[in-house]
């Protein structure tokens, strides 16, 4: 069975709840869960809108990006989805989740998964400030 069970880019809310039901295994004694959203500011300047957009290879990265985790740790769940569009503040822009036989592994993978999933997938953020100000953050290097 694969152990990558949920993968996405969606322009619709995401669910934690389905997140953690993707990753739910018998063989798993933890689970760890990574829920980034919308917050109110960036380097101290008031945040109004962030809008996302991705590459159309996005999706085929991301599954790189799960199975490199998926084989460097023993993983026995991986799920990871990420939104696109336009989020308010406290809108779930990315959840990912990571089921390992023990906590220290899982918290770990899930580490790994949303830092490679941050650095490699090309998902770019627009955001507005309060000022009326706006700029463009890579979400991949």
């Amino acid at each position: 069975m694969d152990v990558i069970r949920l993968l996405g880019i969606r322009d619709t809310p995401l669910s934690v709840d389905e997140v953690l039901g993707a990753v739910g295994d018998h063989a798993a004694g933890g689970t760890a869960v990574f829920v980034g959203t919308v917050r109110e500011q960036d380097h101290g300047r008031p945040v109004t809108l962030l809008s996302y957009s991705a590459h159309p290879s996005a999706g085929e990265v991301l599954r790189q990006v799960a199975e490199k985790v998926a084989g460097d740790y023993p993983v026995t769940a991986l799920a990871a989805v990420h939104r696109v569009g336009d989020l308010r503040l406290g809108d779930i822009a990315v959840v990912v989740a990571v089921a390992c036989p023990h906590r220290g592994e899982a918290f770990e993978a899930c580490r790994k998964l949303i830092d490679d999933l941050k650095d490699e997938v090309p998902i770019w953020k627009h955001q507005v400030f309060a000022d009326g100000d706006a700029e463009w953050v890579g979400a991949c290097g």
